[in-house]
């Protein structure tokens, strides 16, 4: 569908940082297991003394781990939820002569491709769920602040639409429209 994708973004940057620092830190436990000059003694100990930490250095390490506990889960959480259902269609006139099979998301994409070339879109991100004889379609389009969003809606409601109806066949289609602005709103001067 549309490369717009900010959790997928972001998830890759976080991947990506996490990668970087544990390869730091092995490069690192490397270099001092071998005793590359200029780094750390290997036989030297990891703190000085033996006492115990300050009773507020304890709190915090505490805090800090519960708090990077839950930002995993939230992550967990979104993971599992950013995107519907997968459905898929069956379309069958003789179930003899074979069957026909249809991903919904393999549906859409056309549909959404069509109205990123829309002027003042971005992006589009469509998703089908349901049934074949009871579907309802959700459309998400990102728009530049200075975008008509009636225009836009004019010809996803007359062209987009009627088009996806007819190829997979509906009467009807019930659709959620949701419009995001991008980007910064822009001054013109006139």
């Amino acid at each position: 569908m549309s490369a717009h994708n900010p959790p997928g973004r972001l998830n890759r940057g976080v991947l990506a940082l996490l990668g970087l620092v544990l390869f730091a830190a092995g490069g690192l436990t490397l270099a001092t297991h071998f005793g590359w000059p200029g780094l750390f003694d290997p036989a030297s100990t990891l703190v000085p003394g033996t006492g115990r930490p300050p009773t507020w250095a304890l709190y915090l390490v505490a805090a800090v781990a519960v708090i990077l506990g839950l930002l995993c889960l939230r992550w967990l959480a979104a993971q599992l939820v950013r995107k519907p259902r997968r459905d898929i269609w069956r379309l069958e006139s003789d179930p003899d002569r074979g069957r026909t099979e249809l991903a919904t998301t393999t549906a859409v994409e056309p549909f959404a491709d069509e109205i990123e070339t829309y002027p003042g879109v971005r992006a589009a991100d469509a998703s089908l769920t349901g049934a074949q004889h009871n579907a309802t379609l959700t459309v998400v389009i990102h728009t530049e602040q200075q975008a008509s969003l009636t225009a836009i809606r004019h010809r996803v409601r007359t062209e987009a639409l009627p088009r996806l109806r007819q190829a997979l066949d509906l009467q009807a289609l019930p659709t959620a429209v949701e419009f995001r602005f991008t980007g910064k709103p822009t001054s013109t001067v006139q």
